[in-house]
């Protein structure tokens, strides 16, 4: 946005533990992800960070990448006819994917920020939230997730236990282990080095 001059001292260490984070094999297989989930319409970026970064800088893949996740009808980025110029729109656009994929489910904390991507601040947090988003996808498993399921971890899912009455009155008459009880064990017979010698 501004223009900015080089960065010095801790500023620019901090900058490059950033970009050391960047993964070019994930960058792979995001890129494979998104050609797969999107058609070859989307095209494919330059090799190496900044590619990725120009190729999503103004948010028209992001937003046909969620558009796809959602069935017919109900998609939830509105896509502009032309590809948006003006900065304040490309922003506009990258934060409705971010509003999107946090509606699909993406945890807030693996959300990046609209100037990670934009200005190339953060471009390991774009990697995590577009990788939070396809492990959603392949774990809801409803149909609209295209490409190789194994390219994400599924999710934990929630595994539910219902009990009955009787089954949660049995359990109020066992004695847990935290409770003190080992099976008759106790600590008699043990010892711990030599006593303690008071001379006076």
């Amino acid at each position: 946005m501004a223009n900015k001059g080089p960065a010095y001292g801790m500023s620019r260490d901090v900058q490059s533990k950033i970009e050391k984070k960047y993964d070019d094999e994930l960058e792979d297989r995001l890129v494979e992800w998104i050609v797969a989930q999107c058609g070859a319409a989307v095209g494919r970026p330059e090799r190496g960070r900044l590619g990725f970064q120009v190729w999503l800088k103004n948010g028209i893949v992001l937003s046909r990448l969620v558009n796809s996740l959602y069935p017919d009808g109900s998609k939830p980025v509105k896509i502009p006819d032309a590809p948006p110029t003006m900065v304040f729109k490309q922003m506009e656009q990258i934060a409705q994917f971010l509003k999107a994929a946090e509606d699909y489910g993406v945890g807030k904390t693996d959300i990046f920020q609209t100037v990670d991507l934009f200005e190339a601040k953060d471009m390991a947090a774009v990697q995590r939230t577009l990788m939070a988003l396809g492990s959603l996808a392949v774990t809801k498993n409803d149909g609209n997730y295209h490409g190789d399921p194994n390219w994400f971890m599924k999710k934990a899912q929630e595994h539910k236990r219902e009990f009955t009455e009787s089954q949660l009155k049995e359990g109020k008459n066992i004695i847990g282990l935290q409770m003190g009880s080992n099976k008759g064990a106790s600590q008699a017979g043990m010892s711990y080095g030599r006593p303690r010698q008071i001379i006076s």
